[in-house]
């Protein structure tokens, strides 16, 4: 797994879309796929890479690429959320002045992170998650019961 920031001033469709293509290209170029884990920001899609390029190469790119998106509304349960928190803990824990020195600074520790990747350990599993994250469940069992209750009453009123 290599770790990649990619920092600028505008968020476009198509500074995504150059930024995947220095990915696919430049950064892995054997590579027969390219897993992105990110966020659900409008221009981090395949669509994206049509506004930069010309269809042939757009889908070229396209299909290359595997991607996962983090949830919308749960987000700190994903990996990348962990790398984001190490990365920042470890290089951005301080005032940067500018994004020359943002970039140096990212660059110096992705090379590092990525001459060493530590493994992650990650414990979260379908069969702990309707424990842990009761709140978002339905409690099916109770939901059942209701729905008996509900039958037996309009039967007995007809």
């Amino acid at each position: 797994v290599k770790i990649i920031h990619a920092e600028g001033p505008t968020r476009t469709a198509i500074d995504w879309s150059e930024k995947v293509k220095f990915l696919v290209d430049e950064v892995n170029p054997d590579a027969k796929k390219v897993i992105l884990v990110m966020d659900n920001l409008n221009t981090h899609n395949t669509a994206s890479l049509y506004k930069a390029f010309p269809p042939e190469e757009a889908r070229r790119i396209a299909r290359k690429l595997e991607i996962h998106y983090t949830p919308k509304h749960g987000s700190w349960l994903d990996i990348a959320e962990i790398g984001i928190n190490i990365m920042t803990r470890e290089c951005l824990n301080r005032r940067i002045p500018d994004i020359e020195t943002l970039r140096a600074e990212l660059k110096a520790w992705n090379e590092a992170y990525n001459s060493a990747p530590t493994e992650i350990n990650w414990q979260f599993s379908n069969e702990t998650s309707r424990v842990k994250l009761k709140s978002l469940y339905p409690d099916i069992d109770r939901n059942q019961e209701l729905r008996d209750q509900l039958r037996q009453k309009k039967s007995l009123i007809k």
